[in-house]
């Protein structure tokens, strides 16, 4: 094992998914010479040269329709756009066109596209830069959507979603680009989608979460150990389609439940987890589901670490929740 930066974790997984099929290609703006907006394709152009690292003009709608028609001739592009909120131009290719074509034309081709995004607040980047918008993508058939919270999953995620042969979303939030943790080193490194993650057992409550929650909801459980309280944490990392069954086995054991993610609560995917679980298991449950999320206004540039949930909103629920009954 050693230590990486999340944001060089997912240029290695580009790397050795370049070096190991030739089909590989990015495609997005500054991914080139300049090495990614973030630094994720840093160097990459000078091993790897134009026809592999292709840098396009400010389009996303241009550049995820290239992809669109490369992956259909057999190619496998990996798409960088700069900021989540940009996706929004490029909605029509991949909601009307990438989600649908291999179900369109009859598993003809396969469509192994992945779309990265950085997303998330708390830098300062505005209400047009800060954006979570997964669970629009997570609405659509056809797509698959992936979002990790430390740098060894999004290694091993990345590498999985680039040899999935379905279009992914994948979703990286920027404030944990910087972030170091210990990824394999001069292994096959691979973690498959569609799978949850407990990241710490416990008995007493469960909080399902993902991306930079996952991190906030360790530390809250770190917290209320000291008060006897038993968190048990699972890391969702795919929300489309996501582990039900991960899910169900821990409100069986702790009887419950806190969701959170960074994204306005309302209509967040925390919502589509409370519905399910309320459906098919809601007898398991001891107290009323709790859900963590941000507030329903646009986020203000100079308020936005007031603006995100932490570590503090997590323990509140998770309070809030042992005492009712």
């Amino acid at each position: 094992m050693k230590d990486v930066r999340y944001i060089f974790a997912i240029k290695e997984a580009l790397e050795e998914e370049m070096e190991r099929d030739e089909n590989v290609l990015l495609i997005g703006e500054d991914v080139g010479l300049a090495g990614g907006s973030f630094g994720a394709s840093r160097d990459l152009f000078k091993k790897f040269g134009p026809r592999r690292i292709v840098d396009t003009p400010i389009s996303e709608a241009s550049l995820t329709s290239m992809a669109a028609g490369a992956a259909s001739c057999g190619l496998r592009p990996v798409v960088e756009i700069m900021f989540m909120d940009f996706v929004t131009c490029a909605m029509d290719s991949i909601v009307n066109q990438i989600a649908k074509m291999r179900y369109m034309f009859g598993n003809q081709f396969t469509m192994p596209i992945v779309v990265r995004m950085p997303q998330g607040a708390g830098l300062n980047a505005g209400p047009q830069h800060s954006q979570c918008l997964e669970a629009w993508f997570a609405h659509v058939p056809g797509l698959k959507v992936v979002m990790a919270a430390n740098p060894y999953d999004v290694k091993g995620l990345l590498k999985s979603a680039i040899r999935d042969d379905n279009p992914v979303i994948f979703i990286e939030n920027k404030t944990l680009h910087a972030m170091k943790g210990q990824v394999p080193e001069g292994t096959e490194h691979l973690i498959p989608l569609g799978k949850a993650d407990v990241k710490r057992p416990g008995s007493d409550v469960t909080v399902v979460a993902v991306s930079r929650l996952v991190n906030e909801a360790l530390r809250a459980a770190a917290d209320l150990e000291k008060d006897g309280v038993s968190v048990e944490v699972v890391d969702l990392m795919t929300i489309q389609p996501w582990d039900k069954e991960a899910v169900f086995n821990s409100v069986g054991k702790t009887h419950r439940l806190v969701i959170a993610h960074e994204a306005a609560k309302q209509f967040g995917i925390g919502a589509e987890v409370a519905a399910c679980v309320a459906e098919e298991i809601l007898d398991e449950l001891d107290a009323p589901i709790i859900r963590v999320g941000a507030p329903f206004v646009p986020i203000h540039y100079s308020l936005e670490k007031a603006y995100v949930p932490g570590a503090e909103d997590v323990k509140k629920a998770i309070r809030a929740t042992l005492q009712r009954a």
